[in-house]
């Protein structure tokens, strides 16, 4: 089965006293491209959780967000006592000495001076980090299921077509016998004109037909794109990540159908050949979210 490169995931979650979220989203991309959004304290932890997304995710454009909501009254942000205690003395003899009284708005003005306030950094904690990747692991379990959902839809459309291709194959077969006709009549007809006694040598003529013939023969190309079809078929119920397969294997189905198309010399024919190119872009188009 098929899986879509378009994804999400969510999980929220508390530990200690802090509320957490987890977001990833994924979009289809030929190669895999991360953009990962985490608070500092658990940027050292940013190569496990790619190594995460990538083992099991394989490739897409994937945006991943870590949010962080502290729920305790403590804060990271302490006054540096040493430095506003300067600060205050320093500020006090000035005004002393032009004779200005010291009000509550030189503190308000300190706390604005560098340093007097500093942040404190806390340490990872390895606890918390446990809770954190094991929520990580279900949301990204949680997106490779919505890609299996969103890959029986895209299947569904996929295959609809690749036996569309197959079904107007079987439409030529009643013209050929036509097309072949055609052909020979039309270099009978190009010999008559241009034989300058009116007799045509009939050996001449059955060897050039065959070579003509051989090289307007279009069997082969008819067995060659059922069998791409078929295989094509086979592959998108490989239990592998198949996306780049299957591209390659319609980038023959569509040579099959051009070199169809071009030895075809019959307007019947060359129709079904423009619908099957339809049916083609159309794959295409699908194979573009395939994984």
């Amino acid at each position: 089965m098929i899986k879509s490169m378009t994804g999400y995931g969510k999980a929220e979650f508390e530990t200690g006293n802090k509320k957490i979220t987890v977001e990833l989203k994924t979009l289809n991309s030929k190669q895999l491209d991360i953009n990962s959004r985490i608070p500092a304290l658990y940027r050292e932890k940013d190569i496990v959780i790619r190594k995460e997304m990538n083992e099991k995710l394989v490739r897409g454009k994937m945006d991943f967000s870590l949010y962080l909501e502290n729920l305790g009254t403590e804060s990271n942000s302490v006054i540096n006592e040493n430095i506003v205690t300067a600060y205050f003395q320093q500020l006090s003899s000035i005004q002393e000495k032009i004779g200005l009284p010291v009000t509550p708005e030189v503190m308000q003005s300190i706390l604005r001076l560098p340093d007097a306030v500093k942040t404190v950094y806390e340490e990872l904690d390895e606890k918390e980090w446990e809770t954190i990747h094991a929520n990580l692991l279900k949301v990204i379990e949680a997106v490779d299921q919505f890609r299996c959902q969103e890959g029986i839809a895209l299947e569904k459309d996929i295959r609809s077509n690749v036996n569309e291709i197959l079904d107007l194959l079987k439409q030529v077969e009643p013209f050929e016998k036509q097309r072949l006709e055609n052909i020979k009549t039309r270099i009978t007809d190009g010999l008559n004109e241009i034989a300058l006694n009116g007799n045509v040598d009939k050996n001449r003529f059955e060897q050039e037909l065959i070579y003509y013939m051989e090289k307007l023969d279009i069997n082969e190309e008819k067995v060659r794109l059922a069998n791409h079809c078929e295989y094509f078929l086979e592959t998108m119920e490989s239990s592998e990540v198949a996306g780049k397969k299957l591209g390659f294997i319609a980038q023959e189905i569509g040579r099959e159908i051009n070199t169809l198309g071009s030895k075809a010399n019959e307007s019947n024919i060359q129709r079904i050949v423009v619908q099957m190119k339809d049916s083609l872009e159309r794959i295409k188009e699908q194979m573009l979210n395939v994984l």
